[in-house]
């Protein structure tokens, strides 16, 4: 018996047609492609065009990213982080403060805005879950944000010495939330400060806050010190497990500077690095390093690109090559445990948003073959 006839409509097959050309185009943009090693970078450094053939090695190190808390967090984000030989990350929920001199620290750890919701206490939970089912580990790093132009967390600093005494009350409470927090959901380390350069002076503070934060929170503790000199002036690494560095050591002042130089210029921050591990004996982690894609990637680590620097060529081979000198001077030295990258955006597509040609990130450039060469690199 013969079937029945069909008749198919000319426009439902241009749509279909319109429809499998769209998905061999979005196949192409996102199919791996080799890229070039910029020049200088060497052997040592060899890039990873291909999925690694297997997890990192279990050293211990931290082989982390600062995770961008935005309004979701699904194993599809994730995924990418595996392959990239990652295995933590930093989670950054804010405190909030009217100004440098403003005693009060504002707590919240319920996020109104969606588009902020992983740095809320329900966000970074389930986050941490997911992460950990990938067998991801979670660092929980607290950060203050002050009101204000050009203020940051390193300009807190009192009028008196009772408002210093306020100061500490308030920051127990935001930081002891968090504590509570890292314990009820077994995150695996917490970061007690970060970059609050002009409070590390009231050391008796610090370590009674120390105390207090121990009984209700059993995992591994550190501080994040910026890399300006703070690192050298906090007194108490020793009740704390390893030592955090804001490590955005500026290095060249130069354009487009090659890895020889780079490495050159490190030498004088490792020797105060080592100095200070030395002394109290404790593993070094960055807990956070990183560099923009543009030329001048090397003399200001720490400034957000400019507003120009969106209209001119991405420079990904000096931040590959930051990315190299950075590795090279440090992974090998056993007293070294980790760092992590600044910084990681969930899901951000090759094709993604113009602004993050310029930025800190390493995802979909080269630097980010750097980094994951090291990650997985054994022996």
């Amino acid at each position: 018996m013969s079937l029945p006839a069909f008749s198919f409509p000319r426009w439902l097959g241009a749509l279909l047609l319109v429809a499998v050309l769209l998905v061999l185009a979005t196949a192409w943009w996102t199919w791996p492609r080799a890229v070039p090693a910029p020049a200088g970078l060497g052997p040592a450094t060899a890039y990873q065009t291909t999925s690694p053939t297997g997890p990192p090695p279990a050293d211990g190190r931290m082989r982390g990213v600062s995770w961008v808390g935005t309004d979701s967090a699904s194993m599809l984000d994730l995924a990418p982080l595996t392959n990239a030989g990652v295995t933590w990350i930093a989670q950054m929920p804010f405190g909030w403060q009217a100004g440098a001199a403003e005693p009060a620290v504002q707590l919240r750890p319920n996020v109104a805005s969606r588009r902020y919701w992983g740095e809320s206490d329900a966000g970074i939970l389930l986050t941490a879950q997911r992460a950990k089912e990938r067998g991801i580990r979670t660092l929980l790093k607290p950060h203050l944000w002050l009101r204000g132009p050009g203020s940051w967390s390193g300009d807190i600093n009192m009028n008196s010495e009772a408002d210093w005494q306020t100061w500490f009350s308030s920051y127990s409470v935001f930081i002891l939330h968090y504590a509570r927090l890292a314990e009820t959901g077994k995150l695996d380390a917490l970061c007690i400060g970060t970059e609050l350069e002009r409070t590390v002076g009231h050391e008796a503070e610090w370590r009674k806050l120390i105390r207090q934060i121990r009984q209700v929170y059993h995992g591994p503790l550190t501080y994040a010190a910026n890399w300006s000199g703070e690192f050298e002036q906090v007194r108490f690494w020793d009740a704390l497990d390893f030592i955090g560095v804001q490590a955005y050591f500026p290095l060249s002042p130069q354009p487009s500077p090659d890895k020889a130089s780079l490495l050159a210029a490190w030498q004088e921050p490792l020797r105060r690095l080592e100095a200070i591990q030395k002394k109290y004996n404790k593993p070094v982690v960055f807990t956070e390093a990183g560099y923009k894609t543009t030329a001048d990637a090397a003399a200001k680590p720490w400034e957000w690109p400019r507003q120009t620097d969106m209209l001119t060529p991405a420079d990904e081979a000096t931040q590959a090559a930051c990315y190299a000198a950075l590795f090279e001077t440090f992974w090998p030295r056993p007293w070294f445990k980790g760092l992590f990258i600044w910084k990681w955006y969930p899901g951000l597509r090759p094709d993604g948003p113009a602004r993050r040609h310029a930025d800190f990130t390493p995802q979909h450039k080269p630097a980010e073959q750097v980094m994951s060469a090291w990650f997985l690199k054994r022996g």
